[in-house]
């Protein structure tokens, strides 16, 4: 036995459910089965099954101390069809929401009628669901309620879902019918890696989204056990996985699919890519730990840690002056924080892209890298930033047409009568806007935060207030710039 299995049989002694947790889970999953079916017959609703999905549910390849439960009720799509007949996609969505809607408040909210139920409330996905906790002796529960169009996977593969979480039961009985137990260990020891290593889901620290669960047990079922996984992962860019039988040339002329860093497609659904959302930054930075790991195999690879707070001795001030924070905080704590992430994520992308280049194209800032990380539960969030010129000259050269086109040449000169003329260009000297990156930054965003966000502070990294602001910059610096 090698110093990796080993590790591998110690880990899983800490992260496979009890028995006690599997009891709990199947007794809260039948109670809420019967009230729901009681108020059910009582006020007239149909439904073809109750049963819950994800890790908890069939697919059984959760990790310890992992309660969340996703129960789905499947609708049958035939009841509702006449009232969607010749209606665009956009408009079936916004019918079928109202239907959803519906549901949820005259039916699952006001079937949680036992003291052990708190909270039910209404969340928004694609389409309204509720959410619950379940409270008893020590336990805590988190429980999605999610209605479903009940569709055969035959109508799947044809037409595709209704609504997305219509591929969901499917997913569930992919994983039960096509991975063993030993594969589904894989599993959990493969999202403890993801997870001990800030890469995992829609909180990755790393990137704007992390490996996700069905992610993960497509991976296993692919290359069979987590060793040789971990062995071809340094592949995964350069060889899609396609449970199609398609080849690369052909995956690649897919256009939903040319955007995409990895591609993993969904057994389900031929024309979904399950790693659409993995973020390049979450795969880089597991593929070098997964290096680190197979040179150098050790338990801390598996071990879940808060984020360090960065220690500015580290590294020489000259590169501390390169790293700007902008730390915030939620004051509307209904505002669902995946909207949030992505909008400072595209904010990110509009700083970096913005503050690249001139509006000229001429040279700005230079280089600039930037992370969101955010800590739900203190509702505070950060966009931090590496610039690697944060003062250039108040002056550029800015370049104008070729010299031969005559008439953008006559344009330019009228505008710009101290130009002169170089490498068959024109060229004219430009005053800046900005020639400091956090005036720039300062002002880039002023107007284009949410109005939920309050600014606790802008600063180079040094001047950080917050602990959330600490890590952070612990993760641009060490988890995503060595990787860029």
């Amino acid at each position: 036995m090698n110093s990796i299995n080993s590790i591998f049989e110690d880990v899983l002694k800490e992260i496979i459910p009890t028995q006690q947790e599997l009891k709990l889970i199947k007794d809260v999953v039948e109670k809420l089965k019967t009230l729901l079916d009681e108020k059910a017959q009582q006020i007239g609703i149909e439904y073809t099954r109750i049963e819950p999905q994800g890790s908890t549910g069939i697919k059984r390849t959760q990790l310890k101390n992992d309660f969340d439960i996703d129960l789905f009720i499947g609708l049958d799509y035939e009841l509702y069809k006449p009232r969607y007949k010749g209606l665009s996609k956009n408009k079936l969505k916004k019918e079928s929401k109202k239907d959803f809607l519906q549901l949820c408040n005259h039916w699952i909210k006001k079937s949680l009628t036992l003291k052990e139920f708190h909270n039910p409330r209404l969340l928004y996905a694609e389409h309204p669901y509720v959410t619950v906790d379940y409270l008893i002796d020590k336990y805590s529960l988190k429980i999605d309620i999610v209605l479903f169009f009940d569709l055969t996977l035959e109508y799947i593969m044809k037409h595709g879902p209704i609504t997305a979480v219509d591929r969901s039961p499917w997913h569930g009985r992919f994983v039960e019918n096509n991975l063993s137990q030993a594969q589904k260990n894989d599993v959990r020891l493969l999202k403890q890696f993801f997870k001990a290593n800030h890469s995992y889901g829609d909180k990755s620290a790393v990137g704007k989204v992390g490996f996700i669960g069905y992610s993960a047990e497509l991976l296993i079922h692919y290359y069979g056990n987590i060793q040789n996984l971990f062995s071809n992962f340094h592949m995964l860019r350069d060889k899609p996985i396609d449970f199609h039988n398609r080849t690369i040339e052909q995956l690649k002329k897919i256009q939903h699919f040319q955007n995409d860093y990895l591609i993993i497609t969904d057994p389900v659904d031929q024309n979904r890519n399950v790693a659409s959302a993995i973020s390049e930054k979450a795969y880089k930075y597991c593929n070098e730990l997964i290096k680190q790991f197979l040179e150098c195999p050790s338990k801390d690879f598996f071990t879940i840690e808060d984020i360090p707070e960065i220690n500015f001795s580290s590294l020489e001030n000259s590169f501390w002056e390169k790293i700007f924070l902008i730390e915030l905080e939620n004051e509307n704590p209904d505002v669902h924080y995946t909207i949030i992430r992505d909008k400072l994520y595209s904010l990110g992308e509009s700083i970096k892209v913005n503050g690249e280049k001139e509006f000229s194209h001429a040279e700005r800032f230079s280089k600039i890298e930037f992370e969101v990380y955010f800590e739900q539960e203190r509702d505070e969030y950060n966009l931090v930033a590496y610039c690697e010129k944060p003062k250039i000259e108040e002056k550029y050269l800015r370049r104008g047409p070729p010299s031969k086109d005559k008439s953008h040449v006559e344009k330019f000169i009228k505008k710009n009568p101290q130009y002169f003329e170089k490498d068959s260009f024109l060229w004219v000297e430009a005053i800046r806007d900005y020639s400091l990156f956090k005036n720039f930054l300062s002002n880039f965003i002023s107007d284009k935060l949410p109005d939920n966000l309050r600014v606790v502070n802008l600063s180079n990294a040094k001047d950080v207030k917050t602990l959330s602001g600490k890590r952070s910059i612990y993760v641009l610096v060490n988890m995503v710039l060595p990787f860029t």
